[in-house]
């Protein structure tokens, strides 16, 4: 599996996503003048646009990167030629997974870096009222690239049943949008105040989706890192647990239908 781990990290290098992504992180070098607008909370502002940007470009590259990969193997009749060979469909997934979220912690290393250097010219900019708490930032960006390594394997799961890679793209879009309100839903419709408002058949619905989809609500920890806030150290290992358990639920899953699916 190593090897298709190698293979993956050389095609997207090969398609130079990384050159690209380090055009895109060009726009680090703006932020500190466009948080000095802010004359009273500059690194608070730093802080929110490099953790934005950040996002954003794990964000592409998850959807992206997740939803094509095997779509372009199969595409390229690569997938036929690695699966002659003595490893098995599973394996093959599993080193196409393991190499994107590979891929995916290079570059928010890198481009975490580059935002601490872009928050520490902020800071010194203009002095914040607290103090930056550096281990909190690098929690966020942590958190944040488990959230979309989790997103990768939603998009390959959806590319185990497609034939092109529109269903892969726009479905790992809409669950992404959908993860991102599901807790708040909930909470709404079990709530005291949606009692006579809201029908049980509704609240059945609801409750059925909340925990289908990925719950994405635990691992922002950008108030935390932006104000220095302490993060719940058993709400961390929670959502760490949460991680590890639902992502080798979608990989089994993705592992059974790429199984049983029929190569042409």
């Amino acid at each position: 599996m190593h090897h298709i781990i190698q293979i993956t990290l050389k095609g997207i290098f090969r398609d130079r996503v990384f050159q690209g992504i380090m055009a895109l992180g060009g726009l680090f070098l703006f932020i500190p003048y466009v948080a000095s607008l802010s004359m009273r909370q500059v690194t608070e502002l730093s802080i929110t646009l490099s953790l934005s940007l950040i996002s954003f470009i794990l964000l592409l590259l998850s959807v992206f990167l997740g939803a094509t990969s095997i779509w372009k193997d199969m595409e390229r009749r690569y997938t036929f030629s690695v699966l002659s060979l003595p490893i098995s469909r599973g394996g093959y997934l599993l080193g196409r997974f393991f190499g994107l979220a590979l891929f995916l912690f290079m570059t928010s290393s890198v481009l975490g870096s580059v935002a601490c250097l872009v928050i520490k010219v902020a800071s010194g900019m203009y002095p914040p009222y607290r103090p930056v708490v550096w281990s909190y930032l690098m929690l966020a960006i942590v958190f944040a690239t488990f959230k979309y390594i989790l997103l990768i394997g939603v998009a390959m799961l959806l590319s185990t049943v497609s034939t092109s890679f529109f269903l892969p793209i726009f479905g790992t879009i809409c669950v992404f949008l959908a993860s991102g309100v599901t807790q708040q839903v909930y909470e709404f419709v079990n709530s005291p105040a949606s009692m006579q408002a809201v029908s049980p058949l509704l609240k059945l619905v609801a409750s059925v989706v909340y925990h289908l989809l990925p719950n994405f609500a635990g691992f922002d920890l950008k108030v935390n890192a932006i104000y220095s806030i302490s993060p719940n150290l058993q709400g961390l290992g929670l959502t760490l647990a949460y991680f590890i358990i639902y992502t080798a639920i979608i990989l089994a899953g993705a592992s059974l239908l790429f199984n049983r699916r029929e190569m042409k």
